[in-house]
């Protein structure tokens, strides 16, 4: 299985849906909301995919990652 890069593009484009962050983006999230959510089990779907990969992420230290991204989005180096 190969990585879908998307993945990563749609962390730092997709805001949270609901919740105390309702509205925040995916890739802003505070690693502690992270990890509750972790506990209580990360939604299906999408938008589940995406919470536990920025969860994977910022819990491993990598989170320049999704820095690196965002501002290749911004730039328009990335589309």
């Amino acid at each position: 299985m190969k990585p879908d890069p998307q993945v990563l593009i749609d962390a730092v484009k997709m805001t949270m849906p609901f919740g105390k962050y309702k509205g925040t983006l995916i890739c802003d999230l505070p690693v502690y909301y992270l990890e509750w959510l972790h506990g209580k089990g990360f939604p299906a779907g999408k938008l589940g995919m995406i919470l536990a990969t920025v969860f994977e992420i910022k819990t491993n230290g990598v989170g320049m990652i999704l820095d690196r991204v965002k501002r290749a989005l911004k730039d328009g180096s990335l589309k």
